[in-house]
C-alpha cells in the first residue's frame, strides 16, 4: 500500500523522530500519517516541507534511497534564513504531522567510471543518499566532508559506522582544511573520467566552481547543488520595468522595481508552479518563447542561461523591454 496522495499532489507526513545531529543542526524523521510505504526517490532527490502557511522549503533526502517506510532530513538553524530553518527548530517536534511534496530530483547520479562527493556544512545530506547509492552499487567514489568544526559536523557517527566509511575524509577549518587544488590535480592526473557532485552554501560551490575551471575541468563532469543560497531578488542599480506578455492569452503584465515576474503574474492570478523563491530549486523554470531575461538564478547552467530559452520568474528580470512567456 502506498501513501496517500493529496489533491494538489501533497502528502500528509509524521514526525516519527527529531535528533540532535551537530551544533545548531537536527534531523526529522518522516513517516507516511497513515502508515503505507512512500514514493520512491533516487539520491540527490529533495522535498518541499509545508513548515507553515505559505512558509515552504527544500531539504534533501539524506537516508538510503531504498527505503520507502521513512524520509529523513537534516536541517541547520540558520539565523540568516527567511524563517523557514528557525521555525522547524523552533516548532517541529517529534509527532507533528507536515505536508511535504513527493520528491524531485535535479541533483541525480549519472553513470560515471568514478565519483567524488564534496560537501560543504549542511550540504552532505544529498551527498549521504549518493554515498549509500554508491556504495550498495559497488561503485568507485570517495567523499570529503568539510565543516568548521568537528562540532559542527552532522551525521559524523552515521558515517564511521557506515560500509562506505573508508571512503570519506573529514576536513575541518579549525583543523585542517581540504586542499582542494591538490584534490583536483590528482583526479584529473589519475582518474580524468571522474564525476564530481558538490552541495553546500554559495561561498563553498564558488570555491569548488573557479578551482576546477582553473585546472580545466570539462562542465559536464560538474554537478552542484546550491544549499541556503541567497540569489539576487533585492533590486539592483540600473533595474527597470518591463513587460511580461503570455503566449496562450496575449495578456501583457508590467514588472516593476522592486517585485518580480512571479509575484506580478501571481496578483494577476496566472499560476507558476514555485517553491524557493530564490533561484534555486528551478521548480518556476518557464520557457521564453522571445526577448532576452537577465539571469539572476543559482539553478540554470551559463550555457543554459546563455540559450536565454527558460529563466526563473521568481529572481530573474528582463534585458529586454518584453518577454514572451510560454503561458
Amino acid at each position: 500500500m502506498s501513501a496517500a496522495i493529496l489533491d494538489d499532489g501533497l502528502l500528509t507526513v509524521r514526525v516519527e523522530r527529531r535528533a540532535h545531529e551537530a551544533e545548531g543542526i537536527c534531523s526529522y524523521e518522516l513517516v507516511s500519517a497513515d502508515g503505507a510505504a512512500l514514493p520512491a526517490f533516487t539520491a540527490g532527490a529533495h522535498i518541499d516541507v509545508h513548515v507553515a502557511p505559505g512558509l515552504v522549503r527544500q531539504y534533501s533526502l539524506c537516508n538510503p534511497p531504498h527505503e520507502t517506510q521513512r524520509y529523513l532530513i537534516g536541517v541547520l538553524r540558520d539565523p540568516a534564513s527567511r524563517g523557514g530553518s528557525q521555525a522547524m527548530h523552533e516548532q517541529i517536534h517529534a509527532g507533528a504531522t507536515l505536508v511535504i511534496s513527493a520528491p524531485r530530483n535535479h541533483f541525480p547520479l549519472v553513470d560515471a567510471p568514478r565519483s567524488v562527493l564534496l560537501a560543504g556544512g549542511i550540504g552532505v545530506t544529498p551527498l549521504l543518499a549518493m554515498a549509500e547509492t554508491l556504495s550498495a552499487t559497488g561503485a568507485q567514489f570517495e567523499m570529503h566532508y568539510c565543516t568548521r568544526s568537528p562540532e559542527r559536523t552532522a551525521f559524523r557517527e552515521r558515517i564511521e559506522r557506515a560500509p562506505f566509511a573508508a571512503q570519506v575524509s573529514f576536513h575541518h577549518d579549525s583543523v585542517q582544511s581540504l586542499d582542494l587544488p591538490a584534490l583536483l590535480v590528482r583526479l584529473r592526473q589519475q582518474e580524468p573520467g571522474t564525476h564530481i557532485y558538490f552541495c553546500g552554501p554559495e561561498g563553498f560551490i564558488n570555491h569548488v566552481k573557479a578551482s576546477a575551471a582553473t585546472l580545466g575541468w570539462p562542465e559536464h563532469q560538474l554537478h552542484l547543488e546550491y544549499f541556503g543560497a541567497a540569489a539576487a531578488t533585492a533590486p539592483a542599480a540600473g533595474d527597470q520595468p518591463f513587460d511580461v506578455k503570455l503566449a496562450s492569452s496575449g495578456a501583457c503584465h508590467t514588472v516593476p522595481v522592486g517585485a518580480t515576474v512571479l509575484q506580478v503574474l501571481s496578483a494577476a492570478g496566472v499560476f507558476v508552479p514555485a517553491s524557493c523563491e530564490q533561484g534555486v530549486c528551478g521548480t518556476c523554470l518557464t520557457r521564453v518563447l522571445d526577448g532576452v531575461p537577465d539571469h539572476r538564478d543559482l539553478y540554470l547552467t551559463e550555457a543554459e542561461q546563455a540559450a536565454n530559452d527558460i529563466f526563473t520568474p521568481c529572481c530573474s528580470r528582463s534585458r529586454s523591454a518584453t518577454l514572451l512567456l510560454d503561458l
